[in-house]
């Protein structure tokens, strides 16, 4: 039974049985009976108030309590105490109406819905290019016998299959983002290539709609970016990457005891992935070994 309720109840019998026993055999603190006893007569008080409150609130949600009682005395012609309009807010639930408020789209989410299907810029190609497209999306593991858990991000290529680079952390946002990033440069140097024009597909989180991505990559870096519109279902390539990882690495990412051991673990597993696994889509060779020769057959 909720604490109102409690309250009416005990309010119904109050003429008919002592408040003590009652309280006790509801198991009511008589503090509580007393303030709730305090917060109905001032809501009934002002109860002419509840209206002008609910319609400024609406009308204006930005209004802190100076603007509302401002608006209260000029519009409605109703002079309060600043402290009777901050308790009423409370008192009717008024507070949260007012913070609740539409955020405006930022710049780059506007661009996404005003491209529509053109924003999803892997589904308009016919053939893709060696290095010209990469894969992205945050995942959570669970590690320390599951107990714990962090996330990864790796950024996968299209044709090759390799994991360019990745980052593990307690917080799926910007700044693991860009570490995975910078340690996807620096495989890019190493591969002699560069990711001016790359297009890296995602979704639509706001960690890759927000400033510190968008800037970093096509600002400076001069990549492309291509969004998701219906979530893992436009992205199936990330999709099929990290539940292959995740399952042939269940036991090792469960075993690992805290959030170093859980990134060499990761790390040591991407090393593998990269330089020793072989997959069928590359003809049974390793991601490495799959570059190579395709750069050895095209100088041949």
């Amino acid at each position: 039974m909720r604490t109102v309720e409690k309250v009416a109840l005990v309010a119904a019998v109050r003429e008919e049985h002592a408040l003590t026993p009652v309280l006790a055999a509801l198991g009511l603190p008589r503090a509580t009976w007393y303030y709730q006893q305090q917060r109905v007569s001032y809501a009934e008080k002002y109860a002419y108030l509840r209206g002008p409150l609910e319609t400024i609130a609406r009308k204006h949600p930005g209004y802190g309590i100076p603007r509302i009682t401002t608006e209260l005395q000029e519009t409605y012609d109703q002079a309060v105490n600043h402290k009777v309009v901050q308790r009423l807010l409370q008192l009717c639930d008024l507070a949260l109406l007012r913070s609740v408020r539409p955020s405006r789209p930022g710049h780059v989410r506007r661009a996404i819905v005003a491209a529509g299907k053109r924003a999803n810029l892997v589904a308009q190609m016919s053939e893709i290019r060696l290095f010209q497209v990469a894969y992205t999306d945050f995942t959570e593991l669970r590690y320390a016998d599951g107990s714990r858990k962090a996330y990864l991000m790796p950024l996968i290529g299209h044709v090759c299959k390799m994991a360019y680079g990745w980052a593990v952390g307690a917080h799926a946002d910007t700044t693991l983002a860009l570490e995975a990033w910078q340690a996807a440069q620096a495989t890019f140097h190493e591969l002699r290539i560069s990711p001016a024009d790359m297009i890296v597909h995602h979704d639509q989180d706001p960690v890759y709609t927000g400033y510190g991505w968008t800037a970093q990559l096509l600002l400076k870096d001069q990549a492309r970016l291509s969004y998701a519109l219906n979530g893992a279902k436009d992205n199936p390539q990330m999709e099929s990457f990290i539940g292959r990882f995740k399952t042939e690495n269940h036991s090792l990412l469960l075993e690992a005891a805290d959030l170093p051991e859980l990134c060499s673990v990761v790390t040591e597993q991407m090393l593998y992935y990269n330089t020793q696994r072989r997959h069928s889509s590359l003809g049974y060779m390793s991601p490495l070994a799959y570059i190579k020769q395709v750069r050895c057959d095209a100088s041949a």
